[in-house]
């Protein structure tokens, strides 16, 4: 299944972000794609809210610590940059195998196309484009 989306603000990508989450229940690994800039944390911030794991104003990047988690009642959301990481080895001590094998566990992971490691344990994937100053281009795809 895929779905495309157009933001228009911030505001906005983070309320697609709360939509989003309805569809990403069954979900366990999340591709977020994007370049720089492009929204990927902001999208999260809505994700996260709508799986009642934080609120919008509580998450931001994780590029300096890689992994940011979040508790809600049903699921954990963890926020991952791999921006930094050059590596597949590097991977290892972040322990994300196991992360992936826990049920309630959601991953989103920024920079995963990375690696064919986290390629092969994708649900969904997110990509983002920026369009305009604030106006971006979403497509969600689920499965394949």
């Amino acid at each position: 299944m895929t779905r495309d989306f157009i933001s228009h603000s911030a505001e906005e990508t983070v309320e697609l972000g709360r939509q989003m989450a309805a569809e990403l229940r069954h979900a366990r690994v999340v591709l977020l794609r994007g370049d720089l800039g492009a929204g990927k944390t902001t999208l999260v911030k809505g994700i996260a809210e709508g799986f009642g794991a934080a609120d919008a104003d509580d998450v931001t990047s994780p590029t300096f610590t890689l992994i940011h988690e979040y508790h809600g009642p049903e699921k954990d959301v963890f926020h991952i940059d791999l921006y930094r990481l050059e590596k597949p080895g590097e991977l290892d001590s972040l322990g994300l195998d196991d992360l992936m094998l826990e049920e309630r566990n959601l991953l989103l992971i920024e920079w995963g196309e990375k690696f064919p490691r986290i390629m092969q344990h994708k649900d969904a994937e997110i990509i983002i484009c920026r369009v305009e100053h604030d106006e971006r281009r979403l497509r969600l795809t689920i499965g394949a």
